[in-house]
């Protein structure tokens, strides 16, 4: 793998009301040479009748603005199609600092929430 390339490992868990909710864990550098991976990745599940998705970022190594975008993509994908807006479908977690630094300054954090840990992320799923 060389250094700007993005590796995504996807799991399926059941929540209790036996939705699947698909995890993306990401590790590379998500910038304009991975967003089309990514975003492919999501629409595939979508296409597949997954409703929610998790972005776990603690491996991602460079996040820039082209990242940015393809996290709003993942939002407008996961979000437009949610008949109840009390509902998050789409969520992140684990973002080292300098990713929730840069997320946080874009105030995409205000529409779609970041979590500590993966742990804390599913435990939100199933309240």
């Amino acid at each position: 793998m060389s250094i700007s390339e993005l590796k995504i490992t996807t799991e399926h868990i059941q929540r209790q009301d036996k939705e699947i909710i698909t995890i993306f864990h990401l590790r590379g550098w998500l910038d304009s040479q991975s967003e089309s991976t990514l975003i492919a990745a999501a629409q595939e599940e979508f296409s597949q009748g997954i409703r929610y998705l998790v972005v776990n970022l603690e491996e991602i190594q460079m996040l820039t603005s082209a990242g940015i975008r393809a996290v709003q993509k993942l939002h407008k994908l996961f979000e437009s199609s949610n008949p109840d807006p009390a509902t998050v479908r789409l969520k992140l977690c684990s973002a080292p600092q300098q990713v929730h630094h840069a997320l946080a300054l874009t105030g995409i954090l205000q529409t779609i929430p970041m979590y500590e840990s993966l742990q804390a992320v599913l435990i939100s799923y199933n309240k």
